[in-house]
């Protein structure tokens, strides 16, 4: 009888589990769509920051006493330049690339929840999400680190079809996703999509680990602050349950958090995947000899050169020597005003999302 009770419940178990697990891919899916399209202007001049060699402020450019001006210094700039050059409709040059970033991100978030709430499931003896609360904030970090990993790996030619078509500028080399895929993988062949997957595992353990574990450590803060100011005023609500308001919060201060620390190893991820993506012939437009490196117009300022940087440590030291500790930090202002709202937009979408589909299947 007692097999048969264990039988049972493993039986009911499983459907369950399945449930679950949909609903957190399903949810991680659309919160990570409405995110990335949302942000998605901002994650361009990000990018084209990241790639460009040369100064990406006013200021630099002098303290250096360099003359020849650099294509992008500042986001007011590049933002009036991108929308000058690439023109109407404005998709054409703030959404660029964003498709396959959709194609990316949604992906990625789906399988960042779904792994993410397993392992917590795991570690908290339960898969109710109120006792993952609970569980330490080491635990919360490593159980980000690891659904991040785990996505990351899951998505990554998407990010790197992504960061190529949105660093193109005008004129672009690659006009779709899938002459970029094509000519990367006739080149380079597979492992071509893969190209800078180190650096981009390197990042995604502080940055996912930093974003869910001060995303949960926030939360537990704000349930204490709302239980303290119910035993202090007439405020009478103890349950766990936040505001729309307070889990934007949260989640704003998560990505903010996450970005600071983690975007030098953003800007490293980028010059190594322009780096080790291209080994092929400039169209005639452009140049009439062959070169290789990241395929864009001279006007563009100094070419990331294919196989400039052995590794990501020789990136981290040839950035450094020749660029100055601000070079690490090229595109922050950006990066850091996309990642915030970001992360708050994802927990959110991600928060409503899952308790829709939780209460339209049970």
């Amino acid at each position: 009888m007692r097999m048969e009770g264990e039988g049972g419940e493993a039986a009911t178990a499983a459907p369950g589990q399945l449930k679950r697990a949909l609903i957190d891919s399903t949810a991680g899916a659309i919160a990570g769509g409405i995110s990335r399209t949302v942000t998605s202007p901002l994650d361009v001049i990000k990018i084209r920051f990241q790639v460009q060699l040369e100064p990406t402020s006013s200021w630099d450019l002098v303290r250096r006493n360099m003359t020849a001006p650099s294509k992008y210094t500042g986001m007011l700039q590049a933002t009036k330049d991108i929308f000058r050059e690439e023109g109407l409709p404005v998709v054409k040059g703030f959404w660029r690339g964003n498709v396959p970033a959709l194609l990316m991100v949604m992906p990625y978030t789906a399988i960042q929840f779904a792994v993410l709430h397993k392992l917590k499931t795991f570690a908290a003896g339960s898969s109710k999400t109120e006792d993952h609360i609970h569980l330490s904030p080491y635990l919360s970090y490593i159980s980000g680190a690891l659904a991040g990993c785990t996505a990351t790996v899951g998505s990554y030619p998407f990010d790197l079809l992504r960061t190529i078509l949105a660093s193109q500028g005008e004129p672009k080399v690659y006009p779709t996703m899938r002459s970029a895929f094509v000519d990367i993988t006739r080149t380079r062949g597979f492992r071509g999509l893969y190209a800078g997957l180190s650096p981009t595992l390197v990042e995604i353990v502080p940055y996912a680990g930093l974003q869910f574990g001060m995303y949960d450590t926030f939360k537990r803060w704000t349930m204490a602050w709302n239980h303290h100011r119910s035993s202090t005023t007439s405020f009478t609500s103890t349950d766990d349950s936040l505001s729309s308001f307070q889990l934007f919060v949260c989640g704003l201060a998560a990505g903010t958090c996450a970005k600071l620390v983690c975007h030098p190893l953003d800007v490293v991820k980028k010059r190594f995947q322009v780096d080790s993506a291209f080994s092929i012939m400039i169209v005639k437009r452009f140049s009439s000899f062959e070169i290789e490196g990241l395929q864009r117009h001279p006007r563009y300022g100094a070419r990331v050169e294919h196989h400039a940087y052995k590794n990501m440590f020789d990136a981290l030291r040839q950035i450094l020597q020749i660029e100055g500790w601000a070079g690490l930090y090229k595109g922050i202002v950006p990066s850091t005003v996309k990642a915030a709202p970001a992360g708050a937009i994802t927990f959110l979408a991600y928060e409503f999302t899952s308790d829709w589909l939780e209460s339209i299947l049970t």
